[in-house]
């Protein structure tokens, strides 16, 4: 066994320690692992109602602050999806997401490997996903061990036993303690025209095996709905091709609770979604009780816009929460731009988190009704998929329904529009390469589909075939073959040289989804037509000096008017952090703390926007209860207005006894704000009160350090808020307090 890891929370993971003696890694535990759900959870002032056991690391929304940081976790594990085509920087990822919440980590695998004869070894790049390897597998569920020990839950590990080479590669990930695959071969077939007999006899292989090592099966049958011309009329189909995936894997051995269906919203705005999309949710989960459900976003009508995308998922995840999903899946916009960097990922596991935790309790507080058009809607699709089965027995059975082209039409069974895909029973990939076993067919493992001929060799052994020799892979995990690195060029090894400085170094280069890409986006609102406004944006960037410019979403405002366009593109240098200046974080308290600081000693506030200056919105801010601003601790403030003289302020806090004078400025031509607050200070030293009050300013121009130096206790600049002051307040109240004893 190699050595465990452990994981330091402010220290990047090392992926020569992953890779240090992988060949002597062996996964810890195999199948699925569910959440557990905490009845009358409580956390904060807050009790939850369907939630499940807290993280014990995590990254929170950014709303947590107001709520002590807490971050419940909802009881559907939530997927995200991962294909950057290189696994060293998708561990890295991985990370992320697990502090955001994610439990369910899936590899899209590169779409060529279902064509693959055999399993791949080494680890080359992707395009377009990942090609799955052992040595692949192997490092990222050992990562997966410490990265569940730091966020304090079981993680499951995912990719696709599908393709030529499905068996094999459903036994490497059974060695590997993968926990959750997809498996359909109705996917195979109508999807990567692979012979149909050949499909489903693999299919029968792979299913066993899964169900030996309890890995968790998603099926494929969402497809239809996202490769039919018309998606909203093939929800029957979809009934049909979930009922035959799921029968077929319990009859080869499948435990129904390891069985997932797939669903996937067939619709999405303009289209009336949630009418169309909630009685195929009712009616898949009336029909299929017995197993779990895992839903996904609608990628169909996916474009590049992340608010677009973002509304659909909220929406599909309303229909998840009102009809229940055991595993929740996030596809983000990496659909829409082939983009895939980890921003969107964390957001979109962060979109479903939001919804859920909005969402608790929202089954006991709304019911869906038994009557009307979306019960009758539901029973109408229902009446349609069983149609639509008599449909295939009246043809002949399913092969000759694939070949008669019932599948993906987007006609609405029992309507056909003649635009299904149509496969032959004795054409595709792999066509006549199955052969009956011979009389004396002998296959001495684990989890073996069908007849194996043990017996005649050991009637002992009928149970235990494995026994035979020795125990095999499965049980004996030392027989595995390791195969490291086979292309010189491409391998991870090669990659780790190329950004040795980025992770050996103190140097810092921007990331989308690769160490040392350098690519950053930028959205700005040209004034100008699309087409104008595209070019115009990638002009931009290169007089930026970004290289490599792509535009990855335009967005209309007005035809005449003007475009939105993100500007993708790569910046040529790097940042050395020891030469980077970093002031001290500033000190913030709790609220709770400046409450009962204020509590203690009532504090009075003289506040105005001083000088020649009309602007009074950031002020206000900082001042009003609305915008949580000082007087949500109870401080007293005596609001004198814009255009406050000098003069004017200080003698207001003079006459209220004021503890503290709160300056704003934002007009800085001629550096007349930092000549204003030096300005206030000599007043208050010529009318004796300068040590009995504390002064501060703030501006959006204003440098904390300068206003410092002309006379202030404290400066606040872009982006102060309410708590940053009155900490500041409370603190120097305490210090000065202090210095007179």
């Amino acid at each position: 066994m190699s050595k465990e890891m452990k994981l330091d929370e402010n220290k990047k993971l090392d992926i020569h320690e992953i890779l240090d003696d992988l060949a002597n890694y062996r996964p810890r535990r195999r199948g699925w692992s569910w959440r557990t759900p905490v009845p009358r959870y409580k956390m904060h002032s807050f009790e939850y109602h369907d939630m499940a056991e807290s993280l014990k690391k995590y990254v929170p929304l950014p709303s947590a602050k107001y709520f002590d940081n807490i971050d419940p976790q909802g009881t559907s594990s939530i997927t995200t999806e991962i294909a950057s085509g290189r696994f060293e920087d998708d561990i890295r990822r991985m990370r992320m997401a697990a502090w955001h919440g994610a439990d369910h980590l899936m590899v899209i695998r590169t779409a060529g490997q279902s064509h693959f004869e055999g399993l791949i070894e080494g680890t080359p790049q992707g395009i377009g996903g990942i090609p799955i390897t052992r040595k692949q597998v192997r490092a990222q569920r050992k990562a997966l061990d410490a990265i569940e020990d730091e966020v304090g839950r079981p993680i499951n590990y995912h990719s696709y036993v599908s393709g030529i080479a499905g068996p094999e590669v459903a036994v490497m990930f059974a060695e590997e303690g993968v926990n959750g695959a997809h498996q359909d071969p109705q996917y195979n077939v109508l999807y990567r025209n692979i012979n149909m007999i050949r499909s489903f006899v693999d299919a029968c292989e792979s299913k066993k095996v899964m169900a030996w090592a309890g890995i968790a099966q998603i099926d494929g049958a969402h497809n239809a709905n996202a490769t039919a011309r018309e998606a909203w009329k093939v929800m029957p189909e979809l009934m049909v091709q979930h009922a035959i995936n799921s029968i077929f894997s319990h009859k080869v051995g499948m435990e129904k609770s390891d069985i997932c269906l797939s669903t996937v919203p067939p619709t999405a705005p303009p289209a009336p979604s949630m009418y169309l999309d909630l009685p195929y949710a009712v009616a898949l989960r009336e029909f299929f009780s017995d197993y779990r459900m895992r839903a996904q976003q609608n990628t169909k009508y996916m474009e590049a816009s992340t608010r677009e995308a973002t509304v659909t998922h909220v929406l599909n995840l309303l229909i998840s929460k009102l009809t229940s999903a055991d595993i929740q899946s996030t596809i983000t916009p990496d659909e829409g731009r082939n983009v895939p960097w980890h921003i969107y990922n964390i957001e979109a596991v962060d979109t479903a988190k939001q919804v859920f935790q909005g969402l608790d309790g929202f089954g006991d507080m709304v019911k869906l009704l038994d009557d009307g058009p979306l019960r009758e809607t539901a029973r109408e699709i229902k009446e349609r998929a069983v149609l639509f089965f008599e449909g295939i027995i009246e043809a002949g059975g399913y092969f000759q329904a694939v070949e008669d082209a019932f599948f993906v039409d987007s006609g609405n069974y029992p309507e056909r529009n003649e635009d299904g895909i149509s496969r032959k029973i004795n054409g595709g990939v792999g066509e006549n390469t199955v052969y009956e076993r011979d009389e004396d067919y002998l296959a001495p493992v684990t989890a073996h589909y069908g007849y194996n001929n043990v017996a005649q060799y050991d009637e002992g052994a009928v149970d235990d075939p494995a026994s035979l020799i020795g125990g095999s892979t499965f049980e004996k995990p030392e027989k595995i073959i390791f195969i490291d690195e086979l292309d010189e060029n491409d391998n991870v090894n090669v990659r780790l040289e190329e950004n040795k400085e980025l992770r050996e170094k103190e140097l810092i280069k921007p990331e989308a989804e690769w160490q040392g890409d350098g690519i950053i986006l930028l959205t700005m609102m040209l004034p100008e037509s699309k087409r104008v406004a595209e070019f115009a944006a990638l002009e931009i960037g290169k007089k930026m000096g970004l290289v490599d410019c792509e535009v990855i979403n335009k967005e209309v405002m007005q035809a005449a008017e003007g475009t939105r366009i993100e500007l993708k593109g790569r910046v040529p240098f790097t940042i050395d952090k020891a030469t980077l200046v970093i002031p001290e974080e500033p000190k913030t308290l709790s609220d709770d703390e400046i409450r009962e600081e204020v509590k203690r000693k009532k504090m009075v506030i003289v506040a105005g926007t001083v000088g020649e200056d009309e602007h009074s919105v950031g002020l206000r801010e900082i001042i009003d209860i609305k915008h949580g601003g000082i007087e949500k601790y109870g401080m007293e403030v005596h609001y004198l207005g814009t255009s406050v003289p000098v003069e004017k302020i200080v003698d207001a806090a003079i006459e209220l006894n004021a503890d503290a004078i709160l300056a704003s400025t934002i007009i800085s031509h001629d550096d007349i704000h930092y000549r204003n607050m030096k300005r206030i200070h000599e007043l208050a030293i010529e009318k004796g009160v300068r040590e009995k009050i504390m002064i501060m300013a703030g501006g959006t121009q204003v440098i904390p350090e300068i206003a410092v130096e002309n006379g202030m206790d404290a400066g606040f600049g872009r982006g102060s808020n309410g708590a940053n002051v009155a900490t500041a307040l409370v603190e120097l109240r305490k210090e000065m307090e202090r210095e007179e004893v």
